[in-house]
């Protein structure tokens, strides 16, 4: 379907990705909605998304409440993703592979690790506090020096294959009656007081209800066609392939995150690993290249200080994505304008969309068809936030 048979819909999706399809579906299936979707895509290859270039993570170890329950929402979708996703027989695999994270604290940083895991298991996530003594017998290849504690996932955390969630989502939402449309957003109707319609860049328009803004790293520019000011914006993130010549010896590595910001987890045979850069060294770009000089200077040598058999690792490969990242607080923007009743945010996850596309998915849902949010309330999330300059900052972004 192209953009010239857009007509009208009563909801408009901008943004086929994994929160913008989750939302499709999550709407489409919904027994109290009637009406037409239909989401816009720009890309339907997702060259250059977020979700197909993340590395599929899902935890539950945040620090704002409504960030642990939204990964534990996760934890349970993905546990029943096979029979709510499944299309004429076909299931979609997820290949969750439950491992847990493993966040190290420096003896600076031990208060807000210990607050942290307080915010979590208040709210029901299975983590565990680990000393410096009982993180080195339980994960024996790991270097403790300079580790004051840390905190590790029991159950409900670990990664799957984001591709094939994305891909379900948008099998799903299709089998529904979702309509999606190949096309960018060029400009955006509305009146005082709400959005009417959504144009392409062929010229043609849809008119529209309900416009959802769900366009990941590009919901910026697209919220600025409604006369809107989001700091939402790309951010490059580099994420490194490497194989370890040495097995380690113990139990499987976990997503492990050290006391520099590093992050590497199992990948196959080998390993991916990275670090989000310093805010005074990451401007807002569409140059998705990787970049090589984070390997060589923080990237390697904190692994092989942290884990050393990792001193011997050779670098396999590299790929580079977008985070949809807001500069306010690098956190979600979920709810309606407070002016302009039809129009809705799902943007901004800084890096944890596909983990929380379930959850906003069924939020946005919930707003349209209920006016309000049921199963999580998300309220803390909503645009007010940002257009008052009132950061809810997350702790725990990786």
């Amino acid at each position: 379907m192209t953009g010239t048979d857009g007509g009208q819909a009563d909801v408009v999706i901008v943004g086929g990705g994994a929160v913008g399809s989750a939302t499709a579906y999550f709407l489409a299936a919904s027994p109290d909605f009637k009406g037409r979707i239909v989401v816009v895509e720009r890309d339907p290859t997702y060259a250059r998304a977020s979700t197909p270039l993340s590395v599929g993570g899902i935890r539950q170890q945040f620090s704002i409440r409504e960030n642990v329950e939204i990964g534990l929402y996760a934890r349970a979708f993905v546990a029943e993703a096979a029979d709510l996703l499944e299309v004429e027989g076909e299931r979609p695999e997820l290949g969750f592979v439950e491992n847990g994270y493993l966040f190290l604290a420096p003896p600076e940083g031990r208060a807000i690790l210990a607050e942290n895991h307080a915010v979590q298991t208040a709210a029901g996530a299975a983590i565990s506090w680990l000393e410096a003594d009982e993180l080195g017998r339980r994960f024996p290849y790991l270097n403790t020096e300079g580790v004051a504690a840390a905190t590790f996932g029991e159950r409900g955390e670990g990664w799957i294959d984001p591709n094939t969630l994305l891909q379900a989502f948008k099998r799903k939402a299709r089998s529904l009656g979702v309509a999606y449309v190949t096309g960018e957003v060029t400009g955006i109707g509305r009146g005082k007081a709400s959005v009417e319609r959504v144009t392409l860049a062929d010229g043609s328009a849809i008119a529209c209800g309900t416009l959802v803004i769900a366009s990941g790293a590009n919901s910026g520019t697209v919220a600025g066609l409604a006369g809107i000011d989001l700091p939402v914006g790309p951010r490059i993130r580099t994420v490194y392939q490497i194989a370890c010549r040495d097995p380690l010896e113990g139990p499987p590595l976990p997503l492990t995150i050290g006391t520099t910001g590093v992050f590497v987890r199992p990948e196959g045979a080998g390993y991916v690993c990275g670090i989000s850069p310093p805010e005074e060294d990451d401007p807002e770009s569409w140059d998705i290249e990787v970049d090589w000089r984070w390997w060589d200077d923080v990237v390697w040598p904190a692994l092989a200080e942290r884990i050393p058999a990792f001193e011997a690792v050779k670098l396999t490969g590299a790929w580079a994505g977008p985070y949809d990242y807001n500069a306010l607080d690098q956190n979600a923007v979920i709810g309606r304008h407070p002016e302009i009743g039809n129009l809705i945010f799902a943007t901004g996850f800084s890096g944890h969309g596909l983990q929380q596309s379930p959850a906003a998915g069924r939020a946005v849902s919930e707003l349209i068809t209920a006016s309000r949010f049921r199963t999580l309330d998300l309220t803390r999330f909503g645009i007010e936030r940002i257009l008052e300059g009132r950061p809810l900052k997350e702790r725990n972004v990786v």
